[in-house]
């Protein structure tokens, strides 16, 4: 039985909260996670209660309490982190879904007949491109120059693979909705064994958006490698922000 004691531990208020995400990964002792769109505490015993997360939320969600909590535990708090990494520093990919099966080709002309709407071609190279489904060690990522894109991006931008995607190795990702901790640690290891050129991140104007830059310069910090950083933002109406 856990031992619960009178502490300080983290308050999130959910009205203020609105998923940015920007919390989790300020946490190194992955205490929180965004589930369901709002950022919660995983577990009261992964909390060490020193807040350093408050001066992270934009939203002022974040406060630090004293009430009864179960204790904080060191040993299990680096356990879960270990297992965290654990759980997603392998090759194989996390489902055994055919359509995740790693495959390259070639791009060739339309072949389109006069008179035919004009189709623009695709300019995707590789599947998968769902960063969760990506192991680190995929020949498409070798010396690539990456393109990391919300999910969002190329429902707003309408000349996204002409402008952005041509030569270049697609992951995509978001920083909201999905398990930040696990794709820090997966881009970690794709910067650390792939040799990337470089890593665009192509990104919505919202502020939940901003994480996924945040993600891509900590993999880069973690990864000990000098991987040239961009960052290019869409506009919600679909233009070109920076």
């Amino acid at each position: 039985m856990k031992t619960r004691a009178l502490r300080k531990i983290v308050r999130i208020d959910e009205d203020k909260c609105n998923g940015c995400g920007v919390c989790v990964p300020a946490c190194v002792e992955g205490a929180l996670q965004i589930v369901d769109g709002k950022a919660k505490l995983v577990s009261e015993t992964y909390c060490d209660g020193l807040g350093a997360c408050l001066g992270e939320c934009p939203m002022g969600a974040i406060t630090v309490e004293e009430r009864e909590a179960e204790e904080f535990d060191e040993d299990a708090t680096k356990h879960h982190m270990e297992k965290s990494v654990h759980d997603h520093d392998r090759d194989e990919l996390p489902c055994g879904c055919p359509s995740a099966t790693i495959t390259r080709f070639e791009r060739q002309g339309t072949g389109q007949s006069a008179g035919e709407p004009q189709h623009q071609p695709s300019m995707l190279g590789h599947w998968p491109v769902q960063l969760t489904l990506v192991p680190p060690t995929a020949p498409f990522l070798k010396d690539a120059d990456l393109l990391l894109v919300a999910d969002c991006v190329p429902f707003a931008y309408g000349d996204f693979h002409q402008r952005f995607l041509a030569n270049r190795a697609l992951l995509v990702a978001c920083p909201k909705l999905d398990d930040y901790q696990s794709h820090l640690t997966k881009l970690t290891d794709i910067l650390r064994h792939s040799q990337v050129r470089s890593l665009t991140v192509l990104r919505m104007e919202v502020p939940c958006c901003s994480g996924l830059t945040r993600m891509a310069q900590q993999a880069i910090d973690l990864s000990a490698r000098d991987t040239p950083l961009r960052e290019i933002t869409i506009g919600v109406k679909g233009d070109l922000k920076s």
